[in-house]
């Protein structure tokens, strides 16, 4: 199974921002798209954000649009997501996935996630 280590999480206060690292464990990013999801208490399993290995595409929720940007460093090998204008409503754990392909279809590989807490 591929492997991550994730990092960049913790506590920040509203409007702050973090960045969020995911690096690959035996194998190569740059083979595969990467998407940043997550879930909190109550709510739903979210996709945040997803690079694509096909053609670099972007995608990004509405919720996150103009907020986040997820980008790549395949010298790295690593994928990032930056996280800005923080708000109390992105409090989650937060999870990197991977997939050969598009950013369309399941995620076969996963994270073990990284908690992000936006509170005063």
């Amino acid at each position: 199974q591929l492997q991550f280590v994730e990092s960049g999480g913790g506590l920040v206060q509203p409007g702050g921002s973090l960045r969020l690292s995911c690096a690959a464990s035996g194998f190569t990013l740059d083979y595969y798209s990467i998407g940043w999801f997550r879930q909190a208490p109550g709510k739903e399993h979210e996709g945040v954000s997803c690079i694509s290995s096909s053609d670099g595409s972007r995608y990004y929720s509405d919720s996150v649009k103009g907020r986040f940007t997820i980008s790549r460093d395949n010298a790295k090998n690593t994928v990032y997501l930056q996280m800005n204008s923080l708000k109390p409503e992105d409090t989650a754990t937060y999870h990197c996935a991977a997939r050969s392909g598009s950013c369309s279809g399941p995620f076969g590989s996963w994270g073990q996630g990284i908690l992000v807490t936006v509170s005063s």
